[in-house]
C-alpha cells in the first residue's frame, strides 16, 4: 500500500486510522490496529478520565508504536481527558464536536499532531484556519454521529479536498481494499474505518452486537434523531420507538427522555441489542466475518493490490 502524506506526518505503516467509537474503542483495538501498522484510536468519548488513563496505559503496554486519542470536544471532562493523554505521552489527538479552535494551538505548541472530523467543506476550511495538521472529512455513511448536511462519501472528498491544502482522511463507508483505492482515486491521503475495525475480535462491541451485525442487510441502518444528535443506528426495537415519536413530531424532550443514559453502553457494549442504542456504519452489511485485527489489515492490503493491478491490466 502506497505511502502517503499521512503515513509520513503520523510515523505508520498504512494510510488507515482506526476510528474511535465509544464502547468499542479500547485498549486492546487500539494497541492491536498500531500494531497491524496502523493508527490505533482510543475512543475517549465514552471514558470518565481514571478509565481513560487505564485504557492508555495499556494500549502503550502493548505496543511501542503510534497511538492517538478521539476526543469528542462536547463533554465535560475534555481538560481533563487532554490532561491525562498528554501525562501519558500521547502526541496525537483526534478532536471532534466541537470547534476546532478551543484546543488545537494549545495542543500544537505541547508539541502534538492533531487531526479534527468534519462533515462539509465550509467545516473542513475553518479546521484549517485553526491550525489543525489533517482533517478527516466524514460522509452521511459513517455509523454513530453525523453530519445534518447528509453529503455522501462520494461527493464530501473531492470538495474538502479541492478546499484546503492539508492532507484529507476520508471516512464513511469504507470497509475494503478497493474501497481504499477508491478513496485515494477522490483526493485522500489516508482512509479512517469505523465499522470494519468494531467487527474484529479485538473490538469491545459485545458478541451479541457483532453476531447481529453479520445478519444486517443493505437497509439495516438510518441516520435518526437528526434534530437532537443525528446518529445512525442498526434498526432494533430501540430504534422502531424513536422512529415511532418521530413520526408523531415528538419534541426533543421527548426524545432526549426515550434516549435517556446509557442507552448506547447497554446495547455495543452490554449486548442489549433490543433496548440499547447500535451506532454502526452504513457499510456494515458487506461485512460477513470477526476476524483479528492483523488479518483484517492482511486482507485489505491484498485486496488493495487485487484491485490496484485489475486498474493496471
Amino acid at each position: 500500500m502506497k505511502q502517503t502524506k499521512i503515513t509520513k506526518l503520523l510515523n505508520i505503516k498504512y494510510p488507515i486510522i482506526q476510528g474511535g467509537m465509544v464502547w468499542v474503542s479500547g485498549a486492546k483495538l487500539a494497541a492491536a490496529a498500531s500494531e497491524a501498522g496502523c493508527l490505533g484510536v482510543i475512543g475517549a468519548g465514552s471514558m470518565k478520565p481514571d478509565l481513560l488513563k487505564t485504557h492508555l496505559d495499556k494500549a502503550l503496554s502493548l505496543t511501542s508504536k503510534p497511538l492517538a486519542i478521539n476526543i469528542p470536544l462536547l463533554y465535560s471532562k475534555v481538560d481533563e481527558q487532554i490532561k491525562i493523554a498528554l501525562e501519558a505521552g500521547i502526541k496525537i489527538f483526534i478532536t471532534s464536536a466541537g470547534s476546532p479552535k478551543k484546543y488545537t494551538s494549545f495542543l500544537k505548541e505541547k508539541g502534538c499532531t492533531v487531526i479534527h472530523v468534519t462533515s462539509s467543506p465550509e467545516l473542513a476550511i475553518k479546521c484549517e484556519k485553526a491550525g489543525v495538521d489533517a482533517i478527516v472529512a466524514e460522509g452521511f455513511e459513517a455509523g454513530g454521529h453525523n453530519g445534518r448536511d447528509e453529503i455522501t462519501t462520494m461527493a464530501l472528498i473531492p470538495q474538502v479536498v479541492s478546499a484546503v491544502s492539508i492532507p484529507v482522511i476520508a471516512a464513511g463507508g469504507f470497509a475494503s481494499g478497493q474501497s481504499i483505492v477508491a478513496g485515494f482515486a477522490l483526493g485522500a491521503e489516508g482512509i479512517q474505518m469505523g465499522t470494519r475495525f468494531l467487527m474484529t475480535k479485538e473490538s469491545s462491541a459485545h458478541d451479541n452486537y457483532k453476531n447481529e451485525i453479520l445478519k444486517a442487510t443493505s437497509a439495516s441502518t438510518k441516520l435518526m434523531m437528526k434534530n437532537l444528535v443525528p446518529v445512525r443506528l442498526l434498526k432494533n426495537k430501540f430504534f422502531n420507538e424513536v422512529q415511532s415519536l418521530e413520526n408523531s413530531c415528538a419534541s426533543d424532550e421527548e426524545l432526549t427522555e426515550l434516549l435517556g443514559k446509557g442507552r448506547a453502553k447497554l446495547g455495543m457494549l452490554e449486548g442489549d441489542i433490543d433496548e440499547g442504542e447500535l451506532e454502526i456504519g452504513q457499510v456494515c452489511s458487506s461485512i460477513k466475518d470477526i476476524p483479528s485485527t492483523d488479518q483484517m489489515i492482511s486482507k485489505l492490503v491484498d485486496e488493495y493490490r487485487e484491485s490496484i493491478a485489475r486498474l493496471q491490466s
